[in-house]
């Protein structure tokens, strides 16, 4: 089996790297030519277009920025849809959006393909480990066939429904880690403004009620967590810009159900100020230099 994989970044590279240890045979194609010489050095073969790598894998697995680009590589003019082998199983890991997801199904049947959405949670952490979680939308038979592909790069692989309803689940989880980071990062700078060294807060954090995701294991405050994020310049790891994205979809999703989303707003709001500001680029934990009292 030759598995095809297209987005090499910050998530894309390490998961490749997960499915070379578990000795899949990977194409690869990106970009950027430099992703591209990376994951080759890796024991990867390369493919100078979408098109070469579609028309030669059996399973193919796309992990990019945002819906559009979704929909183009897969189902554009030249891309993997119209270039795959009958049968190809497409597994798209991006983060995009429910109706994304549900058309690009329709549009594969329509190819003779499969098409499922699986997007990630975990972060590059959990990526480079190999221990993401995987949530799923396609059909059963679908889930079946890309489980042992998924769990070469994750632990977690769990089938949430029909089409869309994986990319339901992560915009649910990522609007939930918007509001956490901006929590963790209010509380965290309360503390140090009253005298506390944060280091001694987040431990309590995180033997209390306040203990969650964000405070133990990606604490936003420089210097609490050596290999997070915050205490390396706040690079790497999931960039504000990007959760600006995700928050959007969780809004106009909501809005097909007259859900409230008052806290995922308020979160927008407040990291798209950041990203004005100048952190755009930078990991989501940057949001703490808005509430530091300096």
């Amino acid at each position: 089996m030759e598995i095809g994989f297209i987005g090499l970044g910050h998530m894309g590279d390490p998961m490749v790297r997960n499915l070379l240890k578990a000795g899949k045979s990977v194409r690869v194609y990106d970009t950027s030519a430099a992703a591209i010489g990376q994951a080759v050095e890796q024991g990867a073969a390369a493919a100078s277009s979408v098109a070469e790598l579609a028309a030669t894998a059996d399973v193919i697995i796309t992990m990019l920025p945002t819906p559009a680009i979704v929909r183009g590589v897969i189902a554009g003019p030249d891309g993997v849809l119209v270039h795959a082998k009958a049968g190809a199983l497409v597994i798209d890991c991006s983060t995009s959006d429910p109706r994304t997801a549900v058309d690009l199904e329709k549009i594969g049947a329509e190819h003779g393909k499969t098409v499922i959405d699986a997007p990630v949670s975990g972060g590059v952490p959990g990526a480079k480990a190999g221990t993401l979680t995987f949530m799923v939308g396609g059909s059963e038979p679908a889930f079946e066939a890309a489980r042992p592909i998924l769990s070469a790069m994750g632990k977690n692989i769990v089938h949430c429904g029909a089409a869309g309803s994986g990319q339901a689940a992560k915009v649910c989880n990522n609007l939930l880690l918007a509001v956490s980071t901006i929590a963790v990062s209010e509380s965290m700078c309360l503390g140090v403004s009253l005298g506390l060294d944060p280091k001694v807060l987040a431990g309590i954090i995180n033997t209390s009620s306040g203990r969650c995701w964000v405070s133990e294991n990606y604490n936003p405050y420089p210097g609490v967590l050596k290999e997070a994020p915050a205490s390396n310049s706040f690079s790497g790891g999931f960039a504000t810009d990007l959760m600006i994205k995700d928050l959007s979809l969780a809004l106009d999703a909501a809005h097909g159900t007259g859900q409230p989303l008052p806290m995922t707003a308020i979160s927008k709001q407040l990291f798209q100020m950041a990203s004005l500001q100048g952190d755009g680029g930078k990991d989501i934990s940057a949001i703490v230099n808005m509430f530091k009292n300096q």
